[in-house]
């Protein structure tokens, strides 16, 4: 693995040409083929759940609670999840969570062939929800894991190599994923891709397990989080194939640093209206995305191979897009580049209410694919200029609470299709979007004096 990713030039900027440690070596390998053998769980189970859950019928609401019924979970077991994690060796505990969370994948595997599809939508939901509970403890475990696995001054080297891999394997996994669709009757092909999900979640979690030795945080981690990490992959959640339901999950690590997170100080001040205008980003974000796979499947018939094209072309753009962002951050600085990028996104549902057909398809996520590159890369790093570097784990706590709160609340928008239709639903994601944009862009214009000299 180390030799695959030393000839790809893009992965070897001159600034981290530096040999890696040999005891390092280990560690790294294992995170590398970590994410590769994620990718095929990304490129087929994940990409294309949602989409099975609209051809078997399911509501809005319902596949809306795939995606927002995690968040529930989350909310209610974030706490406990990071009271439990601090009383044990990291590297076990999360070797434990992998374990009883990718269960799930063994639950999609046999689904198609063993139930009725109402009975399959039900148990896609319940299974999905209980099988997130000990997933809760899995992000916030290996976003710890990796911290303490990868020393502050390879992290950057390291993440950047993962998030790549996780972007090709994906590319490629969810287009073979779309041939096998396209070729195969419904039950099957879906029983094949999800099997190969499955396969690729088993050695995922493998290559966790060889990271079972890693028990304490280097240096002074405990006390502060002194770094996002930046590592893309969000191993114990159901995300959405196409990206633009992701989660931009910083640093949920902080949960295993102690008891007093939640204070109410935190957000009084211009942080609290920072938290604000990024929780109305991401109420924005969630609110269409149970609403695209009943828009490509139902209204548009597109057929899976379409929409693996489409998953395609989102994902090489938020490749490029991430290329991009270091030279876009130095010119433009991480908040105007992130209301740029969440702005760009707003459109994804507009064009998405209003494509004809697959090649505008194609252009809408080459379109939300840049945008979610931007948006996923300078957010976290805006979020970061906002937080004192001393009391990290305090900010970031309220910040993860509110993105899920805000996934949660934003299942309720599939409602509107039914009280209007799916396009006017869809174009008003669009108006929300574009608003959470503009307020993000004027929130720095009402912050008073003390507090920016307080940030």
């Amino acid at each position: 693995m180390q030799r695959l990713l030393r000839r790809i030039p893009w992965l070897n900027p001159s600034s981290t040409s530096q040999i890696v440690p040999a005891e390092l070596q280990p560690r790294f390998h294992h995170l590398y083929w970590d994410i590769a053998w994620f990718g095929l769980v990304a490129g087929t189970t994940l990409a294309f759940l949602n989409v099975y859950a609209a051809r078997l019928g399911a509501s809005a609401f319902q596949i809306g609670m795939l995606t927002a019924g995690p968040a529930l979970i989350n909310l209610i077991f974030t706490l406990p999840a990071g009271r439990w994690l601090q009383a044990r060796p990291i590297g076990q505990s999360v070797f434990r969570a992998a374990l009883a969370t990718r269960g799930v994948y063994l639950i999609y595997a046999l689904l198609p062939l063993l139930l009725p599809p109402g009975a399959q939508v039900q148990v896609l939901i319940w299974g999905t929800l209980l099988l997130t509970i000990p997933g809760v403890a899995l992000v916030i475990g290996f976003n710890a894991l990796f911290a303490a696995s990868v020393p502050l001054e390879w992290r950057a080297y390291v993440a950047g190599r993962r998030n790549a891999m996780l972007s090709v394997v994906y590319i490629v996994t969810s287009l073979v994923a779309g041939y096998i669709l396209q070729n195969t009757p419904l039950e099957v092909g879906y029983t094949l891709i999800f099997g190969i999900g499955l396969v690729g979640a088993v050695m995922s979690t493998y290559h966790v397990s060889r990271l079972r030795d890693v028990s304490e945080l280097p240096g002074d981690e405990p006390q502060r989080i002194r770094q996002i990490i930046g590592d893309t992959a969000q191993p114990g959640g159901v995300r959405a194939g196409q990206g633009v339901g992701q989660r931009v999950s910083i640093a949920p690590r902080v949960f295993t640093r102690g008891r007093n997170l939640l204070r109410a100080d935190v957000v009084q001040g211009h942080y609290g209206w920072v938290l604000f205008a990024l929780f109305g980003f991401h109420l924005a974000q969630f609110m269409p995305v149970a609403l695209f796979p009943l828009r490509w499947v139902d209204q548009l018939g597109f057929q899976d191979m379409d929409i693996a094209i489409g998953t395609a072309v989102f994902h090489a753009s938020v490749l490029v897009g991430a290329l991009q962002l270091d030279r876009l951050t130095r010119r433009h600085g991480n908040h105007r580049l992130a209301v740029i990028g969440v702005a760009l996104l707003s459109t994804y549902p507009l064009f998405t209410a209003f494509m004809p057909n697959l090649f505008f398809y194609a252009v809408t996520s080459l379109i939300g694919g840049l945008a979610w590159g931007l948006v996923g890369g300078a957010l976290p790093n805006y979020l970061l200029e906002k937080v004192p570097p001393n009391d990290r784990p305090a900010y970031l706590a309220w910040y993860n609470l509110a993105l899920n709160a805000a996934i949660f609340l934003g299942a309720a928008h599939p409602l509107m299709a039914n009280w209007f239709n799916l396009q006017i639903a869809l174009v008003l994601a669009f108006v929300f979007r574009l608003a959470s944009a503009i307020f993000m862009w004027f929130v720095e214009r009402i912050k008073p004096a003390e507090a920016a000299t307080a940030s």
